[in-house]
């Protein structure tokens, strides 16, 4: 009980951390050099453009009904996070909003890369721990979980009708290009730290100490080992050869495990294109 209670507020600490960076791209560098980028934020940006309405309480009151609609589609645990995460974010933009008057950078240019870079590695976070932010990040969510499309593409593809509405409010095509430009650099911010979490590697262990080690690895990584039956050429001995798949994040973990038991092991790791199946990701069609 008290695991799930720390491993709860663990992944809440961390989707906290990414609203923090994604509100702090808004509020530093898009919103003071009047760029819109996407989602129901950038729509949010367009209505405080035009009327001055806080881009915090917009963004609530959009979410509203896309939260209603994430947690009949995907379910309570994503809509519970979802919920945090767009509450949390409007307090956020209000906050930093209110504090923050003057842009740290002021070329457009400049501003919508940082501003964009900070937005994607801030939402990949949050959906690294199965949250959302709300509007079009909800939209990708719900198709990504049936289907193998890329959640930053969706994303984009949303968001290419909302950054042309600004030329309502500005009548700027240059104003308009940059919110693309953000757009650009925040998908592809999304995907680089998606793939990252979600790297797995496939690790071979040469060793005398199969036992030993094989029983750490499921003990304390929770993974599942396979033995396979060798023999070394020159030396005409038998062997056995433990093969594991492990996230990248773990892999270190095991090289830990590996060095403590047997330092003389001889280890080959690769990493995987994809890896499907229990502990991993799940076959969609």
């Amino acid at each position: 009980m008290k695991e799930k209670i720390g491993e709860g507020i663990k992944t809440y600490a961390i989707i906290t951390f990414g609203l923090i960076l994604y509100s702090l791209a808004w509020t530093s560098f898009l919103l003071p050099n009047q760029i819109t980028g996407g989602g129901i934020s950038g729509l949010s940006a367009v209505i405080y453009y035009a009327t001055g309405f806080p881009v915090g309480v917009s963004l609530l009151l959009l979410n509203v009904v896309l939260v209603a609609f994430s947690m009949r589609s995907i379910g309570f645990g994503f809509g519970i996070k979802t919920i945090y995460g767009v509450v949390a974010l409007s307090i956020l933009l209000s906050i930093f909003q209110y504090w923050i008057k003057d842009p740290i950078v002021t070329d457009r240019f400049m501003a919508s890369v940082i501003g964009g870079m900070l937005a994607g590695i801030g939402i990949g976070i949050v959906f690294t721990q199965g949250g959302s932010t709300g509007g079009t990040d909800i939209i990708a969510m719900v198709i990504t979980k049936s289907r193998n499309v890329s959640p930053g593409r969706i994303i984009m593809y949303c968001d290419v009708l909302i950054i042309a509405s600004s030329y309502i409010v500005f009548h700027s095509l240059e104003i308009m290009v940059y919110g693309y430009v953000s757009m650009v650099v925040v998908s592809y911010v999304i995907d680089f730290v998606l793939a990252g979490s979600r790297q797995s590697f496939q690790v071979f262990v040469f060793t005398k100490k199969h036992d030993q080690i094989a029983n750490r690895i499921v003990n304390e990584l929770k993974r599942g080992v396979t033995l396979l039956d060798g023999e070394g050429w020159y030396s005409k001995e038998p062997m056995k050869i433990i093969m594991v798949l492990v996230r990248k994040n773990e892999s270190s973990e095991l090289l830990r495990i590996i060095k403590q038991e047997d330092p003389q092991a001889f280890i080959s790791m690769g990493s995987v294109m994809g890896v499907y199946g229990k502990g991993f990701e799940r076959i969609k069609t």
